[in-house]
């Protein structure tokens, strides 16, 4: 016989293992619901608005004297009327004091981030950035943060609370990043290397991410070194953040895998970037830097030579892309803040054709970038870890600017990947010096020419498709295309052509 105090605690027992089993059966069905649901989600789950977007890197340090969220609202009303759709932050988080680089008034690096939740106190409160937020929305454009996922600074509260969440060395002390292509230290020594091997810390990243989007309510992530990541977590990264609404995903990378699988809409166009810097070199279209290539100094970290780079090889380029993706698209610059930092201005690497090269990146099948700067033709170098100054003037470039972003609003041909149009080639009979192509939906049409050498040209369109009355939409003028019709062109010159 079993004793009335055995008997209910045996009795509460039972009834325990059942509410236990019972909850865990709930919860294994919520989550199996949960990975329904997002398996569900469409790889990339973009918003509408992307489709014929234009970006603008903001450098927030050095953007105005005071460098804060509040400082920078003064700006957006101009930003809207020049035509930027989004905007792109450089990290927002605070910045971590260990083991930063030493050097004079050194602000620290912003990839070292402390807080993945937090911001920048230099820069304001959280409440700041939601005020600025709203404004930008208000203003009907998007804002995008930098996400610094390979690593963080040394004072993150992971270090102390999870040192198992980054890479250790053989005596069990975490490390700064490797060099994937030697091995050895990249030499980023103010910062910590992440070990995307531990589940817990891809959790962890996962949920700081979902808290900018459902908390704060910003539009989406340019995620810093993507390349340096395992493509699978890019993959349930995205997942999770897609299943909580449209978002805008830029992979600072040019792996094909990560557009391909629809972790990320965007990539960057670092390859046709560089090309564009040795059509600009071997052009002579800097002869300073042309001149220090000559003799042997190195520029852009390059082989000191002057390679031989023309209009022929972006056909090259863009085909090679072609092959390599099978969806989404790439950004097309002529400056963002490592170039500037690192490799100098526009003005020093493409000279007198930094115009043209703009037209080119801007026309081209892809979302054109501006940087901080560039719409005031800066030809200064902002520093990367101490504080600068933009010198804004008159804004000099703004109409420049506005003219081919209001153009990529009207246009169709114009949009982003497959809502745009192809690009056709024009042949001219001077294809090594002049790059001239057709873009065309739905009854939309662009066209571009562009003389991408420092001397005259000459030149006779061959083919078809693109005769017809256009709007040259520099100079607001008709302007008729025959076919085979002979065209002059000065150095740098480009034409842009609309059919609206």
């Amino acid at each position: 016989m079993i004793s009335k105090p055995l008997f209910v605690a045996l009795l509460i027992s039972v009834c325990t293992l059942v509410i236990f089993q019972a909850c865990k059966n709930s919860a294994n069905e919520e989550q199996a619901a949960d990975l329904s649901s997002t398996a569900e989600v469409e790889m990339p789950n973009v918003p509408d608005w992307h489709k014929n977007a234009s970006i603008y890197e903001v450098n927030l340090r050095h953007y105005t004297p005071e460098g804060t969220f509040a400082s920078f609202e003064a700006h957006i009303p101009r930003l809207k009327e020049m035509g930027v759709d989004i905007l792109w932050f450089m990290p927002i988080h605070e910045i971590s004091k260990a083991k930063r680089k030493e050097t004079p008034d050194d602000l620290g690096s912003p990839y070292a981030v402390s807080d993945y939740k937090g911001v920048n106190p230099d820069m304001g409160t959280m409440e700041d950035f939601k005020n600025m937020l709203k404004a930008i929305h208000d203003a009907g454009m998007y804002c995008i943060i930098d996400w610094v996922p390979n690593h963080t600074g040394w004072d993150h509260v992971w270090i102390t609370e999870h040192p198992d969440w980054y890479t250790q060395d053989s005596m069990g002390n975490i490390i700064d990043p490797i060099d994937y292509n030697t091995g050895e230290s990249w030499g980023w020594t103010d910062v910590a290397d992440l070990n995307f091997d531990n589940p817990d810390m891809r959790a962890g990243m996962i949920d700081a991410m979902k808290f900018w989007i459902t908390e704060v309510g910003i539009d989406g992530f340019r995620c810093d070194v993507a390349h340096g990541v395992p493509v699978d977590f890019w993959e349930d990264a995205a997942m999770a953040l897609y299943a909580e609404k449209p978002v805008f995903m830029l992979a600072e990378a040019e792996v094909p895998e990560l557009r391909n699988t629809g972790s990320f809409v965007v990539d960057y166009g670092w390859e046709m970037h560089h090309l564009l810097n040795q059509i600009a070199r071997y052009q002579g279209a800097n002869e300073e830097a042309n001149q220090q290539l000559v003799q042997g100094n190195v520029v852009e970290g390059e082989a000191a030579k002057v390679e031989k780079k023309t209009a022929l090889d972006i056909d090259a380029m863009l085909a090679k892309k072609d092959e390599q993706y099978s969806q989404g698209y790439q950004m097309h610059f002529t400056s963002n803040h490592d170039e500037n930092a690192w490799s100098g201005t526009e003005f020093a690497r493409m000279g007198d054709g930094h115009k043209a090269f703009a037209v080119l990146t801007a026309t081209f099948d892809g979302m054109p970038l501006i940087y901080t700067g560039q719409e005031s033709a800066m030809d200064v170098q902002l520093p990367f870890f101490t504080k600068g100054e933009v010198p804004w003037g008159e804004y000099e470039y703004a109409g420049f600017y506005k003219t081919l972003f209001d153009l990529k609003h009207r246009n169709k041909a114009l949009w982003n990947g497959e809502h745009g149009g192809e690009l056709v080639k024009i042949p001219t009979g001077n294809d090594e010096n002049v790059y001239a192509f057709i873009r065309e939906k739905d009854g939309d049409k662009v066209v571009v020419i562009i003389n991408l050498s420092s001397e005259d040209q000459e030149i006779q369109l061959e083919g078809s498709g693109y005769a017809g009355n256009y709007n040259n939409v520099f100079s607001n003028a008709s302007t008729e295309l025959a076919e085979g019709m002979t065209l002059k062109m000065a150095p740098w010159d480009y034409l842009l052509l609309s059919s609206k």
